[in-house]
């Protein structure tokens, strides 16, 4: 060629390798001859034998089958009551309030369902309020809050999130707290009373701090902090939710326990994962070490019916329940033990029927290859 350049030295020159003449090193993609690298790192490879695998399902079955007994017995001594009044059947004592009622209503409707207890309840006792087919797990529900208004930011307390629509705003002013969730918040009213052998009628102390989590009360949700601590005149200018009766300053008279901070609201607040669940609603503590804290015997329970379920034919039910140290009644953690230990059992003792049979007769044949 007439310009002396050659096709071999352009490639050469773009490639950026030249010969040991050049002075650039050949670049190379080989990995190191590292012991990573290279892949000859010790690895442990077990070899599945009779005498590992044996005592493996034998030591399983001998630990879960006793552990799943104790739980089992456990919650099984646990007591627990449930009430339905949902009020649908017309035997119902509630029958009138369930067909009646609606959100708009403006008077209570107040119904009574009485019960016995054969056995009676020991140590402190926990009332809950269940609800079915109630999808608080539905991701559009789930959403529909604002976490910075329910800590006591001020700038969210006048502009909520718009995650909260279309409950937030109300006739122009920012609802406080936003969301369906708060604007779904359970607001029936329970009190129990315990009925006298001679007629009277006694009720039960029910106790409504100390029901939320500890993180959710001092840290997930506070009060706006404002120029004046009446919380009235901080959540001037905002509007209650649609649903509720009155507004959010106006849910207890107890200070420590209204506003963003009331229990009730913080409760409700931590969604459940299935359609039928319950929460916690008051407390029934031990008074004396003598005597139980609820007595067979006869008891009423008096609903001021609030919360309609007709709509999405939901139930609602009342719970008394005690605890133990693994929780409240659930049978099925002992069953899963129990069918876990008794499997793992049974298939050591097919294997080593199994073994002992067939375990000569491959190590025979091993010996004559």
């Amino acid at each position: 060629m007439a310009s002396g350049y050659s096709a071999k030295e352009e490639d050469g020159h773009h490639s950026g390798a030249l010969g040991p003449a050049g002075g650039a090193a050949v670049r190379s993609r080989k990995p190191d001859n590292t012991a990573f690298k290279q892949q000859r790192l010790p690895a442990w490879q077990p070899i599945l034998t009779a005498g590992t695998v044996l005592p493996a399902f034998f030591i399983i079955g001998l630990l879960f089958i006793p552990i799943g007994i104790g739980l089992y017995v456990t919650s099984n001594n646990i007591r627990e009551l449930q009430i339905d009044y949902t009020g649908t059947e017309s035997s119902s004592p509630c029958f009138a309030c369930s067909q009646n009622y609606s959100w708009n209503m403006t008077t209570p409707c107040v119904c009574s369902v009485s019960f016995s207890l054969d056995q009676p309840f020991e140590s402190n006792v926990f009332m809950y309020y269940g609800l079915s087919n109630f999808y608080q797990n539905h991701r559009r529900y789930v959403k529909s809050r604002d976490d910075s208004q329910l800590n006591g930011n001020l700038n969210s307390l006048k502009e909520p999130s718009k995650e909260c629509e279309p409950y937030r705003t109300n006739d122009g002013k920012p609802i406080a707290p936003c969301g369906a969730i708060a604007n779904s918040l359970f607001n029936d009213t329970l009190a129990l009373y315990y009925n006298d052998p001679n007629g009277t009628e006694t009720q039960i102390q029910l106790v409504k701090r100390g029901i939320a989590w500890w993180t959710d009360k001092h840290v997930k949700f506070r009060n706006p902090v404002g120029d004046d601590s009446n919380l009235t005149a901080i959540f001037q200018g905002t509007a209650k939710p649609v649903n509720w009766q009155k507004p959010v300053y106006e849910l207890d008279s107890d200070p420590e326990n209204n506003g963003f901070i009331n229990e009730d609201l913080i409760v409700w607040m931590r969604t459940a994962a299935l359609p039928t669940f319950r929460k916690l609603y008051r407390i029934i503590e031990k008074n004396s070490s003598t005597s139980p804290t609820l007595p067979r015997g006869n008891y009423t329970l008096k609903i001021t019916y609030n919360y309609p379920v007709r709509s999405f034919e939901g139930r609602k039910r009342m719970i008394l329940s005690t605890i133990s140290w693994m929780g409240g009644k659930n049978p099925f953690l002992g069953i899963a033990y129990i069918t876990v230990g008794s499997i793992c059992f049974f298939l050591g003792v097919v294997l080593l029927i199994i073994h002992h049979k067939y375990g000569s007769r491959s190590s025979s044949a091993d010996l004559t290859h």
